[in-house]
């Protein structure tokens, strides 16, 4: 009895993965990331300077040198490192503003401590700069936390679904 439940088992599974793959066309579809994710991770190099653009304001921490020019390295900013440890170190999606929160999150020290080892930054620059952009970050009032996570999630959507940035309440 049990060798047939086994048999159907197999030939059960056999049958749905013909069907999935003559519906994707592609036997290897199942595998492959989503498009909205290859494109956000491919554009998430420019869009540092898309937040920057909306928040002025916002602190650079950009004054870190380089290990290979022993120059300061003016492009290494707060929000680009803050993007690659959001993307390739917690490998979470760019378009969330909950996801941006519970990175924010880290940063506080609310949800553990932020990877300070591998964190981005940490091995092209002569110091490491966690510790400066969680001392930066800490610095930020809740409407520029609120404003920070907006802009990033805008230069991560589409021109279409772009939201307003949060108006700080007036005192």
């Amino acid at each position: 009895m049990l060798k047939r439940f086994h048999r159907l088992a197999a030939i059960a599974v056999g049958f749905v993965a013909i069907g999935f793959t003559l519906t994707t066309g592609d036997r290897f579809a199942g595998w492959q990331p989503s498009s909205a994710i290859a494109q956000s991770i491919v554009r998430s190099e420019g869009v540092w300077r898309t937040v920057y653009e909306q928040l002025p304001d916002f602190p650079r921490e950009n004054q870190y040198i380089s290990r290979e020019t022993g120059k300061i390295a003016p492009e290494n900013t707060l929000v680009s490192r803050l993007i690659r440890y959001h993307l390739y170190i917690k490998g979470r999606p760019p378009i969330y503003r909950l996801d941006w929160k519970l990175t924010l999150a880290e940063y506080l020290g609310l949800t553990g401590a932020l990877e300070t080892s591998d964190y981005p930054g940490a091995n092209k620059l002569k110091k490491n700069p966690a510790e400066g952009d969680i001392a930066a970050i800490r610095q930020l009032n809740r409407a520029q936390r609120d404003a920070l996570v907006q802009a990033l999630v805008n230069g991560f959507s589409p021109q279409s679904a772009r939201s307003p940035l949060p108006t700080p309440p007036s005192n």
